[in-house]
């Protein structure tokens, strides 16, 4: 016994040290570790019974086979009739008679059309567990969830679960161009190869449908939203097809963005004005194109009027008149368009954080059902910390849609371990008090609030070429966050953390205690040292790379972080109050409340919503001066303090991935103090106070820090 003991745990210690380089995710379906639940995981699942012969129904198959034996380590039989416990029966109704007899009607109806359930029952005297749904697409949803149980070590006794997405499209927008570079992407260069495609199917594309679908997403944009119109010319829609076809039985559609002007680009046409005949007809007669190519195509993507981009304002016309073009266009085929209300112009002289609002809360009720209007989660542009976007339950009439940012553009990019969940949740739980307490964000985008049966959540894609998929090993969560979300925006920060830790790293206590802590603090570190207080927008303009709050000589106001932080020698931070910008008077009045007084607003915001003097005495007795230095420096502290919580993990990961966060987290301390002694030394011209003596004092001159470029950056 003591020799067998030893035999496993040298394995273990083999398996460790051989390293992983990341490809796997989330679904490496390693041995169960717990002996205990190991034995009965193998006694409760013995048989697979699957039915139906599609394409669909056979990666169920596979998956479930290819999962149950990486984890549990033994064969599972494959079967056609119960015969002995644990066969574990995956099909549809329609398909598998076995569940059709099993007196699942009910649960079934609640999954709805995506959603799947997992019963034990017991069919024909023996124990079996039921993984079905209406659809096979929701049947591959459920084999999902079955094997994120096991990896997870929870148990599968009296299984009784019935889920459905809560948002109808969950979707991925990659910022992917043509040329494969990725716009504010930091793991290499875009996964399409667009040059080898129709004839050279990747792998790669396989797996990361697979990895969606294990969490849940149902669409990706492929293109950047500033992309040009190329895609939408024959030879790209033959490649965009073979790209459909793989991604289908996975229950992927695939979109694409439509560039405004591309009638006049690839169509010959003079003119893109969305009430102009022959517009409408090219628009028409391309979508028809397109879904002779791919028939469940789901639609479009539209940047319009923003940073440059054109639309339908060129011709004098609406958001709503541009979106509904496309919309009665795509309408007879079912498809879908989401406009976004980014938009801010160089020419409008308000503050940018009223820009969209004034833009588009106009039009409520004036866009087509087929359309979505997707808003950031905040007002600005994917702060490290921002409000929740004042569109959010100011739009009654019209579906929102919420845009996240995955890729890591204003958040360390892709030397920092942020973990994004608490981002998101933060806005999603925001109470926008459209229709009283309680009219949260995610109420807005899930519908519920106005019963709108279009919705959607989507982040902006953190996928590349590079082996481990994302570039920081970390950041592999904040895509399995996005989806788990987008599936279920009650999930917990703590829960999502947990699940991928146990199925990315490691199931054991101690690991995951301390890791897990790890990540549900780093995202308030970064924000601690990078824009503490409110501050926003401050980093290296074009490459957002850096701290460069001192940044004035951009040819958009808006563009230089000076506009955002308004430091002088009176104090600090933007007044969005009514005796400034008055930003603040398109949120609802209970909303708000929180924030429109200086001495009560949450601190968090300080800065975002009020000029405030460098005396200022804050909640801790701090005058805003010191607070402002104590922030910044225990963030640093704190980023440095994450190397010591990593290495202390070290028995638990393999030699491979340790070492790949290890040298990362030592950027990203570097980082910290960059952005620190930057920012205070800056800051300090207006100021005019010291330092606190207690603080280690900057070892280099501001004209350093101002020196320093970073011309090949990534991302840009």
């Amino acid at each position: 016994m003591k020799k067998h003991t030893l035999l496993i745990l040298c394995l273990c210690c083999v398996l460790i040290a051989k390293g992983e380089n990341g490809y796997d995710l989330w679904l490496r379906y390693k041995p169960v570790g717990n002996k205990t639940l190991l034995q009965s995981y193998r006694e409760n699942i013995t048989t697979i019974i699957t039915s139906g012969s599609s394409a669909t129904m056979d990666i169920v198959k596979n998956e479930l086979s290819t999962g149950l034996q990486g984890l549990l380590q033994t064969t599972i039989d494959h079967g056609a009739a119960v015969n002995r416990h644990g066969a574990i029966i995956a099909g549809t109704p329609r398909s598998s008679p076995l569940i059709s007899n099993a007196g699942i009607a009910i649960p079934l109806q609640q999954a709805g059309e995506e959603g799947f359930v997992i019963l034990s029952k017991i069919l024909n005297g023996k124990r079996c567990i039921l993984i079905s749904g209406n659809t096979e697409k929701g049947v591959l949803y459920g084999a999902f969830h079955f094997l994120r149980l096991l990896q997870t070590e929870q148990s599968i006794q009296q299984l009784n679960i019935i889920s459905a997405p809560k948002i109808r499209l969950r979707m991925l927008d990659h910022w992917d161009n043509p040329d494969r570079t990725v716009e504010r992407g930091y793991a290499g260069f875009s996964i399409w190869n667009w040059h080898t495609l129709p004839g050279y199917i990747d792998q790669r594309y396989i797996d990361y449908a697979r990895a969606n679908a294990s969490i849940g997403i149902n669409g990706t944009v492929v293109t950047n939203v500033n992309a040009n119109a190329v895609v939408l010319t024959q030879p790209y829609l033959e490649k965009v097809k073979a790209l459909a076809d793989v991604l289908r039985p996975y229950g992927i559609k695939i979109y694409l963005t439509a560039r405004f002007s591309a009638p006049m680009e690839i169509g010959g046409l003079k003119t893109a004005d969305p009430l102009d005949a022959s517009v409408q007809h090219w628009w028409q007669e391309k979508i028809k194109e397109i879904y002779t190519y791919v028939p469940d195509f789901g639609g479009f993507l539209v940047k319009a009027n923003s940073e440059g981009q054109p639309g339908p304002q060129d011709y004098k016309r609406t958001h709503a008149d541009g979106a509904n073009m496309l919309a009665d266009a795509i309408a007879p085929f079912k498809g879908i368009v989401i406009w976004r209300a980014f938009v801010y112009s160089n020419e409008n002289p308000l503050d940018r954080h009223k820009q969209a609002y004034d833009d588009f809360v106009p039009l409520d009720g004036t866009f087509r059902p087929n359309v979505l209007v997707q808003v950031k989660n905040g007002a600005i542009d994917f702060m490290p910390r921002e409000p929740f976007h004042p569109l959010f339950g100011a739009m009654p009439k019209t579906p929102l849609m919420m845009e996240f940012q995955v890729t890591q553009e204003y958040l360390g990019q892709g030397t920092s371990l942020v973990f994004l969940a608490p981002l998101f949740k933060e806005t999603l739980e925001s109470d926008t008090y459209s229709k009283g307490k309680g009219s949260t964000v995610a109420k807005v985008i899930d519908g519920s609030l106005e019963h709108h049966p279009l919705t959607g959540m989507a982040g902006v894609a953190n996928i590349g070429n590079d082996i481990n998929w994302c570039g920081h090993p970390f950041a592999q969560a904040n895509w399995y966050a996005l989806g788990r979300l987008a599936w279920d925006h009650t999930i917990s920060s703590e829960q999502i953390a947990d699940e991928w830790l146990r199925m990315t790293y490691s199931n054991n206590p101690r690991f995951l205690k301390a890791a897990s802590r790890l990540m549900l603090e780093s995202r308030d570190i970064i924000v601690q040292y990078s824009n503490p207080i409110g501050l926003h927008h401050i980093m290296g303009t074009s490459h957002h790379y850096g701290p460069a709050p001192w940044v004035n000589n951009q040819q958009r106001p808006e563009w230089n972080p000076v506009y955002y932080h308004k430091a002088d020698s009176a104090g600090i931070g933007f007044n969005r109050t009514a005796t400034g910008s008055n930003a603040l008077a398109q949120y609802q009045p209970a909303a708000r409340e929180q924030w429109e007084n200086m001495q009560t607003c949450d601190e968090k915001y300080l800065l975002w919503f009020h000029h405030v003097p460098w005396n200022f005495r804050m909640k801790s007795g701090k005058s805003l001066w010191e607070e402002l230095c104590y922030q910044y420096y225990t963030g640093a502290e704190r980023a440095g303090k994450m190397q010591d919580t990593w290495k202390s993990l070290q028995p638990f990961v393999d030699k491979q991935r340790f070492e790949q966060v290890n040298m990362l987290l030592k950027i990203q301390h570097t980082e910290a103090i960059w952005w620190r002694n930057a920012c205070i030394l800056y800051f300090q011209t207006f100021s005019r106070m010291p330092i606190p003596a207690s603080y280690e004092q900057p070892g280099k001159t501001l004209e350093y820090y101002k020196s320093l470029r970073f011309p090949f950056a990534p991302g840009i």
